[in-house]
């Protein structure tokens, strides 16, 4: 039977997720995933950015296990630290494939920068989620599908008061959908980048 993340290593977990629920930062992400390993000033050019900014995006993000470092002379290049999170481009490529009807982005490894408005998208959509609380829900949903509250509030131990509030407000952000049977109300998890972040997020610190 698969185990929740325990709460620390989701608390590490989620800090690596709010710092990502940033549009700069997420675009530095996707260059790193399509070009891969590179130098501040190739980031910063590539995205169109100021390099100072580039340059403490990707310190904080170095600082949560986002990204990884290569010296090579007097050159630093930044690349993507595994599975978490370069497995959330893939999502991202394939829902906006899906809404625009680019059939290019639902190619399997595409590797395309996304149009910066979606990235925005995202990167907001990422903010909704990246919480403590909220991931725990999501990743019991994940792991163990369809749920009333108090199941939920006996796997992660949040309290139901808590469970309540945040099943409303994703549902509301359409994070997760919700069945009544009785009276009792079961709540799944949708597919989407939140979903995809809570598997990214066990692969990496499972």
């Amino acid at each position: 039977m698969q185990k929740q993340l325990n709460v620390e290593t989701m608390k590490k977990a989620v800090r690596g997720v709010y710092d990502i629920a940033h549009p700069v930062r997420l675009r530095v992400l996707e260059f790193l995933d399509v070009n891969g390993a590179s130098s501040v000033s190739a980031i910063a050019d590539g995205i169109g950015e100021d390099r100072l900014i580039v340059s403490q995006s990707l310190k904080k993000m170095r600082d949560a296990d986002l990204v990884k470092t290569r010296r090579k002379g007097v050159f630093v290049y930044y690349m993507l630290n595994g599975d978490y999170p370069a497995g959330l481009f893939v999502c991202a490529r394939k829902l906006y494939g899906y809404m625009t009807d680019d059939f290019s982005y639902l190619v399997d490894g595409c590797k395309k920068i996304l149009p910066r408005d979606f990235t925005t998208m995202t990167a907001n959509s990422i903010k909704l989620f990246a919480h403590i609380d909220k991931m725990r829900i999501l990743e019991c949903l994940t792991l163990f599908g369809e749920s009333c509250v108090s199941d939920i509030v006996e796997k992660t131990g949040v309290e139901q008061i808590k469970v309540s509030q945040y099943l409303k407000r994703m549902r509301d952000s359409g994070f997760v959908t919700a069945r009544k049977d009785g009276r009792f109300v079961y709540y799944s998890i949708t597919d989407g980048i939140h979903k995809t972040i809570v598997k990214c997020v066990r692969r990496h610190f499972g």
